[in-house]
């Protein structure tokens, strides 16, 4: 099979590129590097935004998976980051449409829920999450993601084009997961959250109550959106507190995380399992990135939510629809 890959030289892309080539898959990789080297798969250059030049990339292929985008809102300003994010893909399908292809498979993020680099808090309504829960973005990235998610829905409606975005959260080089520094740090956030589990409730409430008061002040103040360094922050901001991290971040993407080898395996999946239509599918570990106890995670970080479905280290995020839809089953993991 021909499969075209936009921005299939970066990192995510090169994971993909390489499983699709030791499959014996025919792969064009399209980017904005003059040239790049990628073993087994022809490349060019090409930008998503000029669509005559990316429907001759496009010519022959039966399928194409769609990578190419600004990664976060802090890269440039929101104006770019929608054009390139939501017009771009709207030139790839328009493109795949001329061509007659009928399957994309497309990045979309964790973040079209709404979460991570938001102006509000989040407020689950039930863990796991899955798809079907309502979404509530406030910038401009996650914006673009949940609206590349309608371009898939308009496709499918106009031209029987079927698609899946795939909902990532933070992608970790294989390598990484298992380094000594990822393995020390998960360690002692496991035993800074059992220490604070462990304090009576009043103060425990009152110290997460707090740090969560200061990082709703800092997303408000759209500190999400800049390009400063955390040291540069404003000194009421406490970024060297393991709290801050656990309350900023983490809590925000639901200890979600997936190896780059099962992005990887999803994407192959999206292109050869049998369904049809237009699906959002979020895509990780089945357990959470600490391989710690979710209930406990819940009763600290989300204390408004009732008792929920989860046992032992089960990730926040469901991966059930992506199960079912395209038989994704996660490969890699923490444990």
């Amino acid at each position: 099979m021909r499969v075209l890959i936009t921005g299939g030289a970066g990192h995510v892309g090169r994971a993909m590129t390489r499983r699709l080539v030791d499959k014996g898959w025919d792969v064009h990789v399209i980017g904005l590097d003059k040239e790049a080297h990628l073993p087994g798969a022809t490349y060019a250059y090409c930008d998503i935004m000029h669509y005559d030049s990316l429907r001759e990339q496009m010519r022959g292929c039966e399928a194409v998976i769609h990578l190419a985008a600004f990664a976060s809102p802090n890269i440039t300003s929101g104006s770019p980051t929608f054009a390139v994010n939501v017009s771009g893909t709207f030139n790839v399908f328009e493109a795949a449409d001329a061509e007659g292809i009928k399957r994309v498979v497309q990045a979309s993020s964790i973040n079209a829920f709404g979460c991570f680099w938001g102006t509000v808090d989040i407020a689950p309504r039930y863990l796991p999450i899955d798809e079907a829960h309502p979404t509530y973005t406030t910038d401009p990235y996650s914006y673009s993601k949940e609206l590349v998610e309608n371009i898939g829905d308009y496709y499918w409606r106009r031209s029987g084009i079927s698609s899946v975005a795939l909902r990532f959260p933070y992608v970790y080089p294989g390598a990484d997961l298992h380094s000594e520094k990822f393995l020390k740090e998960r360690q002692q956030t496991v035993a800074n959250i059992e220490a604070l589990a462990q304090l009576p409730e009043a103060e425990r409430t009152a110290r997460i109550d707090a740090m969560n008061a200061k990082i709703m002040k800092f997303r408000s103040e759209r500190w999400m959106e800049t390009r400063m360094r955390p040291a540069d922050f404003p000194p009421e901001y406490p970024y060297n507190d393991w709290l801050w991290e656990v309350c900023l971040s983490d809590r925000f993407v639901f200890w979600a995380y997936v190896d780059d080898r099962d992005t990887a395996q999803a994407a192959e999946k999206g292109i050869t399992a049998k369904f049809e239509g237009s699906h959002a599918l979020f895509i990780n570990a089945e357990n959470n990135s600490l391989n710690t106890d979710s209930q406990t995670l819940i009763r600290l970080f989300y204390p408004n939510l009732a008792a929920q479905p989860l046992t032992g280290a089960q990730s926040l995020v469901s991966i059930e629809k992506a199960r079912t839809l395209i038989g994704y089953e996660p490969e890699y993991s923490v444990y």
